[in-house]
């Protein structure tokens, strides 16, 4: 099913006609349905359930951290992963309590290991010595003991884009897996620690189950040698990673992913966590903008758009690719033709699409662009000085405004001159 989706010639968001939105709220904008994170998280806690698994879903807060789309999922059951003090003060905002929450990152700092302490989090997810010997450090000094997962690197390729591979061992994260009964022997020997987990991440936007096989199956085996070292491992984080369909690829169902976690690891008696992000949140939102001007140059068409790189960074940081159509329902016996969908900003990179299949445009016409939900707002920046945008949430025929526009005198507002300038 698909929540947005074209009634009585027009685009809606569930039941809202998405230029009602724009109206309120301008465009650019990013609109969420509350309906379509449901959904999706209801499919992969219940392809859990089905299997019997004895499951938790950690929201990965880093692919949308608005505290409405949080809060909807936590309602949900979900708990949170976390990669910064700023993610765990929004997760606690949003409603989740520290139990459900899970620190992951590679730089976690002595402040953020003190807040999130204090939040009585459920789990560290540690990622190499010096921040294991530190977070007992930490630890001690607050008179407390933390629950912490080591995560190793079991040197899988994702194959996926290679800025967002994460478990080979040229990659940044985790601790070699060949060197993870060392790790946990030096772990347990640490004050205010206790190791009781093993992590694993290798990925983003997996489209293949072979890789999670992979990965899993020796975490699998990591787990009996532990287990056999006399380390009592009773909790697995298998991290997130399942893709979506931008249109180009097409991921597995969710069903076939769980069935490998039961296949690899269903026999060890470990609680699972599980923290999808682009997976919950990816096709729950769309960017909304407007046509500013329709360029005919000489050798291209060109819909100059009032999105930019800035707003939506994925095509021009990741090459990626999202369907652009219309808000008003194209007629079906309507020619279509080639457009470059395009931004204001004063760089190439600042393109969305080559060679769109669009009707005519003009002036005006307002297009969407599918599967803007991860990893959109959440990493738009003021380049050019262009301010934040709106994002909506919509629920059923209702919506709201859950981050006001940002105005230019409000980042200005942080800046000053120098002494010697006034």
């Amino acid at each position: 099913m698909t929540h947005f989706e074209y009634r009585n010639g027009e685009m809606h968001a569930e039941g809202v006609a998405l230029s009602r939105i724009a109206e309120v709220a301008e465009t650019p904008v990013y609109v969420y349905s509350a309906g379509a994170l449901a959904e999706a998280y209801t499919r992969f806690s219940s392809a859990l359930s089905t299997a019997d698994l004895n499951a938790r879903v950690c929201y990965a807060m880093k692919a949308n951290s608005n505290i409405a789309v949080i809060r909807t999922l936590a309602d949900l059951g979900a708990g949170a992963d976390v990669v910064s003090g700023g993610e765990l003060e929004r997760a606690l905002a949003a409603g989740v309590s520290g139990p459900d929450i899970v620190f992951s990152g590679v730089g976690k700092t002595p402040g953020e290991m003190r807040q999130a302490i204090a939040a009585e989090i459920g789990q560290f997810n540690v990622e190499s010595i010096p921040e294991l010997e530190m977070l007992s450090h930490v630890a001690t000094s607050m008179g407390a003991t933390v629950d912490i997962a080591i995560r190793v690197n079991p040197d899988v390729d994702a194959n996926t884009h290679h800025k967002i591979s994460t478990g080979r061992q040229e990659d940044k994260f985790g601790i070699d897996i060949a060197r993870a009964g060392d790790i946990y022997a030096r772990a347990a020997e640490l004050p205010s620690i206790a190791p009781v987990s093993i992590a694993v991440h290798i990925g983003s936007q997996l489209t293949d189950v072979a890789p999670f096989r992979a990965a899993f199956a020796r975490v699998a085996e990591l787990t009996r040698e532990l287990r056999a070292a006399g380390h009592n491992i009773g909790k697995l984080d298998l991290g997130g990673g399942l893709g979506i369909d931008y249109g180009r690829q097409t991921p597995p169902p969710v069903e076939d992913y769980v069935a490998v976690v039961a296949e690899t690891v269903g026999d060890l008696e470990c609680e699972l966590m599980f923290e999808p992000g682009r997976y919950l949140a990816g096709p729950a939102g769309i960017l909304m903008t407007q046509v500013i001007y329709a360029k005919e140059a000489e050798a291209r068409r060109f819909a100059i758009v009032d999105a930019a790189m800035n707003d939506l960074i994925r095509p021009a940081l990741y090459d990626a690719v999202h369907r652009i159509e219309t808000v008003r329902e194209p007629a079906t016996d309507g020619a279509l033709q080639d457009w470059d969908v395009v931004g204001p900003v004063c760089e190439t990179g600042d393109t969305f699409a080559k060679g769109c299949q669009l009707p005519a445009l003009s002036e005006g016409a307002l297009l969407v662009m599918r599967d803007a939900g991860a990893y959109g707002a959440v990493m738009s920046s003021v380049y050019n000085s262009r301010a934040l945008v709106a994002e909506v949430l919509v629920h059923d025929d209702s919506f709201a405004v859950v981050r006001a526009r940002q105005e230019p005198a409000t980042f200005m507002g942080y800046e000053t001159l120098a002494d010697w300038q006034n």
